[in-house]
């Protein structure tokens, strides 16, 4: 039997712990836990407890001494980062949003890289260095800027979207970075020109070899998961997926990074795409934990003590400097100077993408160790500032007047719909519900687990995506929190209560409508909390009232308001037996339907929002 030594396995459950204390700490006191993975790192890095170790053995157990471990995890980090980016993003988004990504994403980012790299060389720093600094600095957090946002409610303001728009232009222009500093790395002063020319070509093949094998691939590999029905095998796929594009990016000189993003796009348009996000956001969250946590074990606060005001006036210098752009920016691209203010307090600050820019700069020897350490310790400081940031930028947004909101209020938030209505399952009672709300013209997004009637439905244009409906992830995905209403279809009455209950926990005052085998099981879904019940039986056997009634002779007037009125009194009868068997579930839900009401009409107030899957009927 082999041995096992606590101290191999110290790094993963410091870690843990940090994990299990940060996140439910700092969302408790409404922190980004992106400050707390980085101020983790900092106290249990060497640079912290670590300075102890030497002199208190015992400290030792309480620091992270492995960073080329924790340096594997953290890289791993960023290629799921990328991943979901990639997948999130689609050609459908880049043309809604062209004119804020195109126009204010480019300014800001050169605009910003340009004068900071400029200042840079004044000062005497060389010129790739000073480019590549200005480049890493001109970047924001998209890690901690969607979070904050989307905890306060602000996504689909005009400041939101315009903030998302910049954030994902500099998530594109990542890639190319990327590249462009591990070539230079690796040329050694030779011929740059020449190096380039061929790593460009070798990674022209390689991303034609990915995107032609992906294309080829990925579809039918998913589809033949899906019909397993095993989430496991789902998931082994979607890690498959990533590891393996980063690795093959990685063989022909491109960064893992970019293999990851090109996966993500592959991704994006397929009818998987919500079930990948809810399967991978969960270690994509893990991962960045570990990536912080190595951002702050590189920090030496001691530097920080040393010229605090020093670094204190560089990083509100950069905030300034990159807000200035977007203002001026702002204002030929005719955006409202309120909307403008408040985008530039949130990418103001610098963002993760440094610390692997830069990171990567001084391991290829383009830039010099202490500039690079000075410009991280900056970044932090000013990634700390953002909570407080978004704060004042949010009570500027309050008195904006709608007036005020100009053009940016027209550009739509990417793949959501407002007042959408979500189909759980799309077997024959989900197809005919779906084509009832197509002739009336209201919009609708379905989900099934069958994988091979998604791919159908698909073919046929209808908005049908693959995934388990009850799965609490993915119903945020389709953005259950501004939907119109809910049609639980599925012909399994357990599944048909998951659901309803993943929906309720999700938002109390959606309006639910679901499917039921019985009278007994619909007065359980009453129970539940569903606006209405449709047993089965009781519906086949008044449509076949309906027939025989007509075939008899009894006219049709008649028979119709017969049957409505029978159907009325089978719903009260069972919406009265659920009252008797809980009363006070029914109050409480009462309550909290009259407060999520309240806060979903404040949402709804705010334009436009996405799509999203389940077994069926």
């Amino acid at each position: 039997m082999t041995d096992v030594h606590a101290g191999s396995y110290k790094e993963a459950i410091i870690f843990l712990v940090t994990a299990g204390v940060v996140v439910p700490l700092f969302h408790r006191l409404r922190i980004s836990p992106v400050l707390g993975f980085i101020g983790a790192g900092a106290i249990l890095g060497p640079f912290g407890l670590g300075r102890l170790a030497d002199t208190v053995p015992w400290v030792s157990i309480f620091t992270i001494g492995n960073r080329s471990e924790i340096a594997h995890l953290a890289e791993f980090g960023v290629i799921f980062l990328m991943f979901m980016i990639g997948v999130e993003l689609s050609w459908e988004r880049l043309r809604t949003l062209r004119r804020l990504v195109f126009g204010l994403g480019s300014a800001q980012v050169l605009a910003s890289s340009l004068v900071i790299g400029i200042i840079l060389f004044a000062l005497e720093v060389p010129l790739a260095a000073s480019v590549i600094v200005g480049l890493a600095l001109a970047l924001s957090s998209t890690a901690v800027v969607l979070p904050v946002l989307a905890e306060q409610k602000r996504l689909n303001t005009p400041a939101g979207r315009a903030s998302f728009a910049v954030l994902l232009f500099q998530d594109l222009a990542v890639a190319p970075m990327l590249f462009a500093i591990a070539v230079l790395g690796r040329s050694d002063g030779a011929d740059v020109g020449g190096a380039l020319a061929l790593a460009l070509g070798q990674a022209a093949i390689a991303l034609v070899l990915i995107v032609v094998a992906g294309r080829l691939a990925l579809r039918p590999l998913f589809q033949l998961v899906a019909r397993t029905r095993s989430p496991e095998l789902f998931m082994a796929a979607c890690l498959l997926v990533i590891v393996a594009t980063a690795l093959t990016a990685a063989a022909s000189g491109l960064s893992m990074t970019l293999g990851a993003f090109v996966a993500g796009l592959l991704l994006a348009e397929t009818e998987y795409r919500r079930a990948i996000e809810a399967t991978i956001d969960p270690f994509k969250g893990l991962l960045l934990g570990v990536f912080f946590v190595s951002v702050g074990m590189n920090l030496d606060p001691a530097q920080l003590m040393a010229a605090p005001k020093t670094i204190l006036g560089l990083s509100i210098g950069l905030i300034l400097i990159k807000g200035a752009v977007i203002l001026v920016a702002a204002r030929f691209l005719r955006i409202p100077r309120g909307v403008a203010l408040e985008a530039a307090l949130l990418l103001g600050p610098g963002g993760e993408f440094a610390f692997v820019l830069i990171g990567g700069a001084i391991a290829g020897g383009l830039v010099p160790d202490g500039l690079g350490q000075a410009a991280l310790i900056v970044t932090t400081v000013t990634m700390i500032a953002i909570p407080g940031l978004a704060s004042l930028a949010r009570r500027l947004g309050k008195r904006m007047s709608r007036s005020n909101l100009g053009r940016a209020r027209a550009e739509p938030v990417p793949d959501k719909q407002q007042n959408r209505v979500i189909i759980a399952g799309y077997g024959r009672v989900g197809r005919q519900v779906g084509e009832m709300l197509a002739r009336h013209k209201i919009p609708y997004l379905a989900l099934d687990a069958d994988a091979a009637r998604v791919s159908e439905h698909r073919r046929l244009g209808n908005p049908v995506y693959f995934g388990d409906s009850s799965n609490p992830e993915l119903l945020r995905r389709c953005d259950i929190a501004n939907a119109r209403a809910l049609v639980v279809t599925l012909d399994n009455p357990r599944a048909v209560e998951a659901v309803v209950e993943a929906a309720r926990a999700e938002r109390r005052d959606i309006t639910i409508v679901a499917r039921a085998r019985d009278a007994r099981h619909a007065t359980a879904l009453y129970e539940m909390g569903v606006d209405d019940a449709v047993p089965e039986t009781i519906e086949a056997s008044l449509q076949l009232s309906e027939a025989v009634l007509v075939d008899v002779g009894v006219p049709m007037g008649l028979v119709i308001a017969s049957i409505h009125e029978r159907r009325d009194e089978y719903r009260a009868m069972l919406k009265r037996k659920e009252t008797e068997v809980r009363p006070a579930f029914r109050a409480r839900r009462t309550v909290g339907k009259n407060v999520d009401a309240g806060k979903a009409t404040e949402a709804r107030e705010t334009p436009a929002k996405d799509e999203q899957p389940a077994k069926s009927a």
